[in-house]
């Protein structure tokens, strides 16, 4: 019995032996680096990803990105996300302002991993900066320099951005620089995401209302409020939504008014300030709700019904 205890435990520790060779033979891998991407690119072998995006072949379409597939271009940047080409830089770089969304993006996204050549004085990140608040450029091309400053996720693109949010002349350009605050996750320096709120384009405004609840702080829920009276239907709906997303006990007088056809005549927003009701969760708007239950329109109906089991 004992000699076959001492033969048992000689193979588990043999085993063992060899298992922890394994693994440090495993970490000794210089393809273990590239183990996270290869379980996403399960097809390819794990050295394949840069065989496919050599700096030649990156620079062979970012050259003439014009003559490529935007799908050849986006494949090539998110494959070469370690390579290293210097020359390739400059090229990308005017791709922030393609007109293909998509391509402004990966673009964006290959350039901010590149120190060198990107973020110092008079580079690629600088030029861009420069660029939102030129007025020698187009609208469009500042508008871009917004979206790219986003994607880059650099504090240091907040101030221009956010500048560019409340003095542009262009809302094209201010729906632009909104985004990308939001992308930032900040509200600007002087709270200028809450500025835009009163826009006087629609789609900033609802831009702006947007990212009152994606960004992290912000701290003027008070002039949400305010913009269920807009003048726009979209918007005081989605004002509506945006309070009882934050649960604003504040809000609930001026919603318990949206949900009467007498008051508000779109219907979209008397389901969104009954819904809203329902989310703020304040005993005094359940006469209210109990009576969207009578309203004309289904929605508003069905909003009173899921409202009133929170209430």
């Amino acid at each position: 019995m004992i000699s076959n205890y001492r033969r048992f435990l000689s193979a588990s520790i043999t085993l063992g032996a060899a298992a922890l060779v394994s693994v440090a033979s495993a970490a000794d891998t210089p393809d273990v680096t590239h183990a996270g991407r290869s379980s996403v690119y399960g097809n390819l072998s794990t050295n394949s990803l840069e065989a496919v995006s050599t700096p030649d072949a990156i620079l062979s379409l970012v050259k003439a990105p014009d003559s490529a597939a935007p799908t050849a271009i986006w494949t090539m940047l998110e494959h070469g996300e370690r390579v290293e080409c210097l020359s390739c830089i400059p090229y990308v770089s005017k791709m922030l302002y393609a007109a293909n969304p998509k391509t402004r993006e990966i673009s964006a996204w290959w350039l901010r991993r590149r120190i060198f050549g990107v973020f110092g004085p008079g580079e690629a990140y600088e030029q861009t900066i420069k660029a939102v608040s030129d007025p020698s450029k187009s609208e469009l091309s500042r508008a871009y320099a917004a979206s790219a400053l986003g994607e880059f996720l650099e504090g240091a693109g907040i101030a221009p951005v956010a500048t560019a949010l409340v003095k542009d002349s262009s809302p094209v350009v201010r729906l632009a620089a909104a985004n990308a605050l939001i992308r930032l996750n900040h509200q600007g320096p002087n709270n200028e995401l809450a500025s835009a709120l009163s826009d006087k384009d629609e789609e900033v405004r609802l831009a702006a209302l947007n990212g009152v609840t994606h960004i992290n702080v912000f701290s003027h829920v008070d002039q949400v409020v305010s913009m269920i009276s807009d003048a726009s239907p979209l918007v005081r709906r989605r004002a509506a939504q945006t309070l009882g997303t934050l649960k604003s006990a504040d809000s609930v007088v001026g919603l318990v008014a949206l949900t009467s056809a007498d008051n508000e005549p779109d219907a979209g927003v008397r389901a969104a300030a009954v819904w809203a009701l329902g989310q703020i969760a304040d005993p005094s708007a359940r006469e209210a709700v109990l009576a969207a239950q009578n309203d004309e329109n289904s929605g508003v109906r069905d909003a009173a019904a899921g409202a009133l089991f929170r209430l």
